[in-house]
């Protein structure tokens, strides 16, 4: 799903400092002991259980679109018992275990105070990697598994903020607003799609304070600059913006030219290589030797040999394309990971060799 921050410690902004606003300099601690407690719910909804990688079955009981022509649908899931959920967070996602054994991340999108329900949002890519087909195979009375709540872009519902939202990418945005909202915030909301017809949740959108929404499609208005996306920056404030890729580059190129202090993002679809050097992966399993470009991801090339391989986010968040590494060096490019973990695993849809070659257990 997701190209997520990292999910220890607190976003820093684009300069590479700690977030100076208001917001984050009195609430870090309480964030940073949220993003502990959150990780150790589990579906008991008890604190301290530290169980959130526990996979459990959770019931469909609604499937709505919420696009004119059905390729974003809403579902609606619940325990089978009627237990409550655990809490969750605005920002948070679910992972899906899908039949396939695909694992996609969705962000929640409904209300984060109601316990009884998870809400997530999926649009249809027929040319996708198939997750996304098979969510919309599910059916109300279908089980499906879960893990998580997680949450990698975490909101702070303090001073101001500029909401920025591509497409689907309005799922984690939904349940910021509505939290900034009842918070009394300062807050504004860009969201942006190709027509009015494939944007989502506009029916709701269209409900609040006009004057701090600015729905903006591409057809009606042209594709948006970072200067059109970021015209609404607080002074002192953050941006949160949820998107496709252009987007976000658009976003993190002109965040300079704002007076907000903090740009806290979720990326859909795997970043560009930075700083990349050629290298190599041999497949235990086959002997095979695949070499990986300065310019792709190791991921990338095996799946291209091995269309099977177990992946999801292409950030270094999820840990689904974790593989042992039997002999070489990674260069780990992700928060995932313990360090004990590293001296014998890798997640190949980031984390690299600097030069020479890797036998990975394949």
């Amino acid at each position: 799903m997701t190209g997520l921050l990292p999910r220890h410690g607190r976003p820093s902004d684009l300069r590479g400092r700690n977030r100076p606003d208001r917001a984050m300099g009195v609430l870090g601690s309480v964030v940073d002991r949220y993003l502990s407690l959150v990780t150790t719910l589990d579906y008991a909804g008890a604190a301290g259980a530290a169980d959130i990688d526990r996979q459990v079955d959770l019931l469909v009981a609604e499937k709505i679109p919420v696009t004119a022509g059905g390729d974003v649908v809403r579902l609606t899931l619940r325990a089978p018992d009627g237990a409550e959920l655990p809490a969750w967070h605005p920002g948070a996602h679910l992972d899906f275990h899908l039949p396939s054994g695909r694992r996609r991340q969705y962000s929640l999108c409904g209300d984060h105070e109601d316990r009884g329900r998870y809400t997530v949002a999926v649009r249809r890519i027929p040319g996708g990697g198939g997750g996304s087909l098979e969510m919309h195979a599910l059916e109300p009375g279908d089980l499906v598994a879960v893990r998580g709540p997680r949450n990698g872009f975490p909101f702070v519902a303090e001073g101001a903020a500029l909401f920025v939202a591509g497409g689907i990418g309005i799922t984690p945005v939904l349940a910021m607003t509505r939290a900034a909202h009842r918070a009394g915030m300062d807050w504004r909301l860009v969201y942006t799609g190709r027509t009015r017809s494939a944007m989502p949740f506009l029916d709701e959108i269209g409900t609040w304070d006009s004057s701090r929404v600015f729905v903006r499609p591409d057809d009606e208005f042209g594709t948006p600059t970072g200067s059109d996306l970021l015209a609404g920056a607080p002074a002192g404030g953050a941006v949160y913006c949820c998107g496709p890729t252009p987007m976000l580059d658009a976003v993190r190129a002109g965040i300079d030219a704002t007076p907000a202090s903090a740009l806290h993002f979720e990326r859909f679809g795997a970043p560009p290589v930075v700083a990349g050097r050629a290298f190599e992966v041999q497949l235990a399993s086959t002997g095979e030797v695949l070499a990986v470009p300065a310019y792709e991801s190791a991921l990338e090339i095996i799946r291209r040999r091995l269309p099977g391989i177990g992946y999801s986010c292409r950030q270094g968040f999820c840990g689904t394309c974790r593989v042992r590494v039997l002999s070489g060096t990674p260069d780990h490019r992700e928060n995932r990971l313990t360090p004990e973990e590293r001296r014998e695993q890798m997640l190949v849809c980031v984390s690299r060799a600097d030069g020479g070659r890797l036998v990975l257990d394949l």
